[in-house]
């Protein structure tokens, strides 16, 4: 239920509507090319990596501590309260006021990563290993269901991102707010956490305790080299796509050109391909294994990619070949539903491979590394994205991408999942 609330805020914010309106309409075109939204890409992608940075820095942390105090609900909750607040205060972001709506955008959507960390922790002891594909990917499947809710009364009230429709679109973050607040209390009323009675009531402060237990980690994650090497594979896969994520909608409009019936067309086929992608490859997940499965996601982010970025030129070869007359918007489409295929499919199967390859003991602490590591991975990607976009225009600085996903292939290629799996079994704190 709480990946079904928390896919609002990434549709709505990041995805679909308030990165468009804040390139275009906030932050606004170059006065001397009304065609020109390089600023505001490089700033959407600034105040992105700023909240990412943030996660970067205190997700480990925060993961220590909550093993360390079996405080995981406690931590859920705060970062549900303020992304809710923050991305209400989304409406007073206007045109010319970039500083205020930059920060909270940073606010916000550090909340929400720092949640996906630690509703993710909860993983690992909601069933046995073999099982926590099929529910990683129930989780994905239901977040893209509720993003599909949330985004059609969006769109059906709230219209198209212009200048001219501002009164009416400011109210995405409010929206999106609401949706969150509603559609995740059922996580913090029916969600259990396993508590022990042997926590100490004196000693060294929960964060000195944390330290330790982090200065623990790392001396023999050596012992660990597979996870290792799959977080390698993550890196990259995750770069690649927070890109996809954060300016695919802003490259419809801005590359492509479409029309707003496609653009509502695209979120549609987007999100019910990303639903089935996750429920099906959670499926394939328990029939022919884990890295398998995340390996055929990574090879559909390599063709929808190349898609994407060729989409004009595939255009004119389709139009060529089958002497059809398409748009480039249309052909856009269909790269649109491969990205889906594979979307909530690869962050789901990654996301079971870090579960399996982690000692439960470490649940909280582990699955802060890896929020850290994506994290680190989206400061990487948007950056690099938006400082490659204001050289060579955001059509051909998509081939970082492209490339991104290849070394995640690469990357992957060298984790053996039974011995990681055994290795995660052998663990043993030395504190």
């Amino acid at each position: 239920m709480f990946d079904f609330a928390n896919q609002a805020y990434t549709l709505l914010i990041i995805t679909v509507i308030f990165g468009d309106l804040f390139t275009r309409i906030i932050v606004g075109a170059s006065q001397s090319d009304p065609t020109d939204f390089r600023m505001g890409n490089l700033l959407w992608s600034v105040a992105l990596s700023v909240s990412y940075l943030m996660v970067v820095i205190t997700a480990p942390i925060a993961g220590a501590v909550m093993d360390q105090r079996h405080a995981r609900k406690r931590f859920l909750l705060v970062s549900y309260v303020m992304c809710v607040v923050s991305t209400a205060l989304l409406y007073f972001g206007q045109p010319g006021w970039v500083v205020l709506t930059m920060i909270l955008i940073v606010i916000s959507n550090y909340a929400y990563a720092m949640g996906e960390s630690f509703i993710a922790s909860f993983l690992p002891s909601l069933g046995p290993p073999e099982d926590l594909g099929w529910i990683s990917g129930i989780g994905w499947g239901l977040g893209y269901v509720g993003g599909l809710v949330a985004t059609i009364f969006a769109l059906a009230f709230l219209g198209e991102v212009s200048l001219e429709n501002f009164e009416k679109i400011r109210w995405v973050g409010p929206f999106a707010s609401i949706f969150f607040l509603i559609a995740a209390l059922p996580t913090f009323v029916y969600l259990r956490e396993r508590t022990s009675t042997d926590l100490a009531s004196h000693g060294p402060s929960p964060l000195a305790l944390a330290a330790d237990r982090l200065r623990n980690t790392y001396q023999n994650l050596g012992m660990l080299s597979d996870l290792k090497r799959l977080l390698v594979s993550i890196f990259f896969m995750t770069a690649g796509l927070y890109i996809v994520i954060s300016f695919a909608f802003i490259y419809g409009a801005q590359v492509i050109g479409w029309d707003e019936p496609v653009r509502v067309l695209m979120f549609v086929t987007v999100q019910i391909s990303a639903t089935v992608g996750a429920f099906f490859f959670g499926w394939a997940h328990g029939l022919y294994g884990a890295k398998q499965t995340y390996v055929v996601t990574l090879i559909l982010w390599v063709i929808a990619i190349a898609s994407i970025w060729k989409t004009p030129q595939l255009t004119l070869l389709l139009n060529e070949w089958l002497e059809l007359r398409w748009q480039a918007q249309y052909v856009f489409l269909g790269a649109g539903l491969l990205a889906g295929l594979s979307l909530g499919a690869s962050q789901s199967a990654g996301r079971a491979l870090v579960g399996m390859l982690t000692p439960e003991t470490k649940a909280a602490e582990f699955f802060g590394l890896w929020s850290m590591v994506s994290k680190a991975a989206a400061i990487f990607g948007l950056l690099g994205l938006g400082f490659l976009q204001s050289k060579v225009g955001l059509e051909n600085a998509i081939a970082f991408c492209l490339a991104l996903m290849v070394l995640a292939l690469i990357g992957v290629s060298r984790v053996n999942l039974n011995r990681g799996q055994q290795f995660a079994n052998d663990w043993r704190d030395t504190q």
